[in-house]
């Protein structure tokens, strides 16, 4: 039953690539957030670890709040998708996770300081709450690459999740709501990204931790 469910949920988010530059709508709501919702009771179905249902549960409700428009909901994505990653850093500790290794956590910690550069001055009111989010992504990225041996689903599971997000930020905060084809195109063309790369980080979870 949990392949059934998680192979619906990758049918779906590929169905939702046409909309996913399209302007808010419940319908558009409803098919993305379907997937990583499918996903969650898979792991659910296939007995997995309860803190993988919660993550995926908790990324179900910030791709909802997401689709939403208005800052406010921006904002209750946010603290979903944050609260997720500490599911998933509760579940790479159960994991046998340790210190990750010297140079990969360099420079892990460094791009996510870059942000303070191109990303946190365009943030406004949201510089702290951005702030935070990006602390606890990073925090869940350094905890995948102390994973043990067997765990490279996990690791790159993390990784394409911090991509996913930073793409976002570039989307949402740097490109915004520029003007002109150019930024059309490069709106639509992030946004796809954004989506692909995302939805391949949460079946890498999936697939890392459902056994």
């Amino acid at each position: 039953m949990g392949g059934l469910l998680s192979g619906l949920g990758v049918f779906i988010a590929v169905l939702y690539l046409p909309w996913v530059p399209r302007p808010p709508a419940w319908r558009r709501s409803l098919r993305k957030t379907l997937p990583v919702a499918l996903f969650a009771l898979a792991a659910v179905a296939d007995g997995a670890p309860v803190m993988l249902a919660a993550a995926l549960a908790l990324s179900a409700l910030g791709d909802l709040a997401l689709s939403r428009p208005g800052r406010r909901a921006f904002l209750a994505g946010m603290i979903a998708f944050a609260l997720a990653h500490l599911a998933y850093i509760a579940l790479m500790i159960k994991a046998g996770a340790a210190l990750p290794p010297p140079l990969p956590a360099l420079a892990l910690i460094l791009a996510a300081l870059s942000t303070e550069i191109w990303l946190a001055p365009r943030t406004g009111a949201l510089r702290w709450p951005v702030r935070a989010y990006v602390a606890v992504i990073a925090a869940m990225g350094l905890m995948a690459l102390g994973l043990p041996g067997g765990y490279g689903p996990a690791r790159a599971a993390a990784l394409l999740f911090m991509l996913s997000d930073a793409l976002l930020a570039l989307e949402t905060f740097v490109i915004g709501s520029g003007k002109g084809a150019r930024a059309d195109r490069l709106r639509a063309w992030l946004s796809r990204a954004v989506w692909i790369t995302y939805i391949a980080a949460q079946a890498g979870f999936l697939l890392a931790f459902s056994g």
